[in-house]
């Protein structure tokens, strides 16, 4: 037999305290009734019966719990690689406060979506950085988004091979079936401007992979310009730049890997349909072991405890008022 809980010292203390003020209150009583030749059968059966009700209640208020009951419990999660761009472009303003700080708020929703599930994050531009290699701890991963800016990589334009050949290198790298490489996920966030040669092939083999890829796109057509701690960003001419969201890409590779393209723009967010369509894909099974699920059986012990009381209350015991 378990037990939900447990009795100490004093807790101890006060139960021998009652028990021995009530032993004495029986003893004198016994006296009492021997001295006046009364019979003390009914009273001598009333304290066994107390005392037996007091145990019961003890017992129940304890938590009993017996059986052999057991339950097997499986982990199933899925392993997701966040690769957030971190170009100069991210920080345009046609996405309030900045396309960067919408992106942040959105990724602690997508985290906190995935409490069980296994998260990493890298950061690109033209370059891929691994921020953060997949974790349980959400906490620790909430500091590294909070901390991302575009100052982290270097400013050279925007390539989505190296954080994708990245993702697919550290997930493959897991040992797993081919079921299981479904339940890997790679999430590719940018504003859509791709300069790379290589990001094509590197979908080409998430697809063959069995990888799924999702691409989430942010901005405006009308886009906005781009501030830098030196003012507007300008191109070679002196002209301010303006950033308008290119989506082609994004939604190219995502159709290429049968992922899917979300977006964030002002009049749409599709943060809450990536977590739908995340949520739809199956998660690998992780682990699997029997949990002992004995339940507490205080109501036995307690119902006993309240047919003795209702039974002691029928027994009358003539006594003597003074």
């Amino acid at each position: 037999m378990n037990w939900a809980y447990s009795i100490d010292i004093f807790e101890y203390i006060v139960i021998a305290v009652f028990a021995l003020a009530y032993l004495l209150y029986a003893i004198r009583m016994y006296r009492i009734g021997r001295g006046m030749k009364t019979s003390v059968n009914k009273w001598i059966f009333k304290f066994f019966l107390r005392t037996i009700y007091f145990v019961l209640i003890i017992i129940a208020i304890l938590g009993p719990s017996f059986g052999e009951t057991s339950r097997e419990i499986k982990s199933v999660g899925k392993d997701i690689f966040l690769c957030v761009d971190l170009s100069e472009s991210m920080n345009a303003f046609d996405i309030q406060p900045t396309r960067l700080e919408k992106v942040k708020f959105e990724l602690k929703n997508i985290v906190e979506a995935f409490n069980s599930d296994r998260i990493g994050l890298i950061m690109f531009s033209s370059e891929a950085f691994m921020q953060c290699p997949l974790t349980y701890d959400k906490n620790a991963l909430g500091l590294f988004i909070q901390a991302m800016n575009t100052s982290l990589v270097p400013s050279t334009g925007t390539d989505f091979g190296p954080p994708l050949k990245m993702a697919l290198k550290k997930l493959e790298s897991e040992e797993s079936s081919v079921a299981q490489q479904k339940s890997k996920i790679i999430v590719l966030i940018s504003d859509g401007e791709d300069f790379g040669e290589e990001s094509s092939q590197v979908a080409q083999d998430i697809e063959s992979s069995g990888i799924k890829l999702y691409t989430l796109g942010i901005g405006t057509i009308r886009g906005s310009k781009i501030m830098t701690n030196r003012g507007y960003k300008r191109n070679r001419q002196g002209e301010e730049v303006v950033s308008r969201i290119n989506p082609k890409a994004l939604k190219q590779y995502a159709a290429e890997t049968g992922g899917k393209y979300f977006e964030i723009n002002e009049s749409q967010n599709d943060v809450e349909r990536l977590i739908n369509a995340i949520n739809d894909v199956e998660g690998e099974l992780r682990d699997s072991k029997q949990v002992d699920t004995k339940a507490n059986k205080y109501y036995y012990f307690l119902f006993a405890a309240l047919v003795l009381m209702m039974f002691d209350a029928l027994i009358r015991v003539k006594v003597i008022r003074i």
